[in-house]
């Protein structure tokens, strides 16, 4: 169990855990900024965590879904207002409703998640901040510190080192409600290099070809908000061609 202080101030309305772990601060920063990792901790053991969108970056979002064993859920959101990268995070952490959208007859909190270094690794300072005493006292009975413990007793096993969980994560599809498929895959490079691999034409060509004997004449693709989007594929034995148009809506 990482948690080795729990400390709740009605006087301050707050909430601080404080954990250690023996990993270095930036591979616990990538624990909690990357959805594939942080949704396989954030929910307690029988209260799994789903993220749909995961912003490492101030005046992004965050949305997931905890579903509980009998099938039933319970959505929250994040609004990110601080991002100091490797050092500390802030967020504004509620709960949304079945569409994910914030849920204002709830109560919301702000949270600042704080990283540092330490002799045998690093130290995650969680302290969360509640707008009334009522509330703090309403969340801390509904189980938030109880829940809190039995999340984070999941981090170990995902901090084990990055090649462990990549072998867990083969390319793999999965629906996300009724309008969403998601498609996710651990690639050994940086984000600079997987980020040019799904935005520069050039690339694009090389790799986004489906079975051999299919080749990519058209490739039309920008990063830029507003941009139009065009790709057609054709069998060069029968010259049968297909594609695709779309723009650019978010970046």
């Amino acid at each position: 169990m990482p948690i080795t202080e729990t400390n709740i101030d009605p006087a301050a309305l707050t909430l601080q855990i404080v954990a250690d772990f023996t990993v270095p601060v930036a591979r616990l920063w990538d624990a909690y900024t990357d959805p594939r990792q942080i949704e396989r901790f954030w929910g307690p053991p029988e209260w799994p965590a789903t993220f749909t969108r995961h912003d490492a970056f101030v005046g992004g979002l965050s949305k997931y879904r905890m579903t509980g064993p009998d099938g039933s859920s319970s959505a929250g959101y994040w609004q990110w207002t601080a991002v100091d990268p490797q050092r500390s995070f802030e967020v504004r952490d509620g709960f949304a409703g079945e569409d994910g959208e914030p849920n204002t007859e709830m109560p919301s909190m702000s949270m600042v998640f704080e990283f540092t270094e330490t002799a045998l690794g690093s130290r995650l300072t969680t302290t969360t901040s509640f707008d009334s005493l009522e509330q703090l006292e309403e969340l801390i009975s509904m189980g938030m510190v109880e829940g809190t413990k039995a999340a984070m007793s999941q981090i170990d096993a995902v901090l084990e080192d990055l090649a462990t969980f990549a072998h867990e994560l083969p390319t793999a599809s999965q629906l996300v409600g009724d309008t969403q498929v998601r498609v996710s895959r651990v690639v050994r490079g940086s984000v600079e290099q997987v980020w040019q691999a799904h935005t520069d034409p050039d690339l694009l060509r090389r790799w986004q070809l489906g079975p051999d004997g299919w080749s990519m004449p058209v490739c039309e693709y920008s990063a830029e908000v507003g941009s139009a989007l065009r790709t057609e594929w054709r069998d060069d034995a029968s010259g049968e061609q297909f594609g695709f148009v779309g723009t650019v809506l978010e970046s």
